[in-house]
């Protein structure tokens, strides 16, 4: 369908308009001495560590050489590292060092802020007005490129589809099945309490995504405003398929569920899961997440070191 000029001349000059707020004309972005290019640059590298250059170029949508030219003061500064790939010694990997990851979590704190600033002066529905609106315009000016998505084919949806339920069990009946042991009694545990849910999603305040890779779903997450009390949020269900791990979508599904609960005025987003799930556990306090109590439990019918994390939103 045709697109009136007036909403597109809209959409430009509101698009002028947060590149202005957001301060990426500025020579440096996100209270650093950095241009906006090396900052973006350090946030993919934090997000998918192993990149290469080239890979990272694309991701930018810069030119290979100015990449090279700006990940080489990145390394002489100290914030990044590169180490010969798997498996091709000329290919080199990227990852932050110790301080680069410093760095890139003060460029978190103060986006979420400058966030957190402007969405506290809407109302819960404008905000999530908002939070769909971006996500759905990002996605709608990267579709040309199908390299844009996670992995060139993996994309972030919401909302119940056929087979949601089944196949989120599913996920998690295989993966804690071989990383823990548990049987029938969390099986069933997980599936009675997402169709629970399901049946809720009504409410503005739940909500949840699945990561699509062309039409099957290959990672979930869920927030559930409802079942903590007020001004709480509860991160559920949270699972990546096998062999799909370490290309990001779990760090994308996971900043999806926190923006969606910033964006609707929740206090802090609380989970619950058990010691030994090493990968996740450094997921979680990377975006924030805090371990606050530990016991040993069973309801999930082995018994287990089971922890609780909150991360606090205001």
């Amino acid at each position: 369908m045709p697109v009136s000029g007036e909403i597109v001349e809209r959409v430009r000059e509101a698009s002028r308009q947060l590149v202005r707020e957001l301060g990426f004309l500025r020579r440096s972005l996100a209270d650093t001495d950095l241009p906006p290019s090396a900052v973006h640059a350090l946030i993919e590298i934090d997000a998918r560590e192993g990149i290469t250059a080239t890979e990272l170029a694309e991701r930018l949508r810069l030119e290979k050489s100015t990449v090279s030219r700006m990940l080489r003061k990145l390394i002489i500064a100290g914030e990044v590292a590169e180490t010969p790939g798997e498996q091709d010694a000329r290919t080199k990997a990227l990852a932050l060092t110790a301080h680069g990851r410093t760095r890139v979590a003060k460029i978190h704190a103060f986006a979420r802020a400058q966030v957190n600033d402007a969405l506290e002066r809407l109302r819960p529905d404008e905000r999530r007005i908002v939070v769909d609106g971006l996500q759905i315009y990002a996605r709608a000016l990267g579709a040309k490129d199908p390299g844009s998505q996670m992995g060139g084919d993996v994309r972030i949806e919401r909302g119940y589809r056929t087979g949601l339920i089944a196949r989120i069990t599913e996920m998690h009946a295989r993966y804690y099945a071989r990383t823990a042991g548990f049987g029938q009694v969390f099986e069933s545990i997980v599936a009675s309490g997402l169709a629970e849910f399901c049946g809720r999603l009504g409410n503005p305040a739940n909500a949840i995504w699945a990561a699509l890779q062309n039409e099957s779903i290959v990672g979930a997450v869920a927030i559930d405003g409802e079942d903590l009390g007020p001004g709480i949020a509860h991160l559920r269900w949270f699972i990546v398929e096998d062999g799909q791990r370490g290309r990001g979508i779990g760090k994308k599904l996971l900043s999806t569920a926190i923006a969606f609960s910033e964006a609707c005025g929740f206090a802090e987003l609380q989970l619950w899961t058990f010691a030994g799930l090493d990968a996740a556990r450094h997921l979680y306090e990377a975006h924030g997440f805090v371990c606050v109590e530990e016991w040993r439990g069973t309801q999930w019918g082995t018994e287990v070191n089971e922890q609780r994390f909150v991360r606090r939103i205001r």
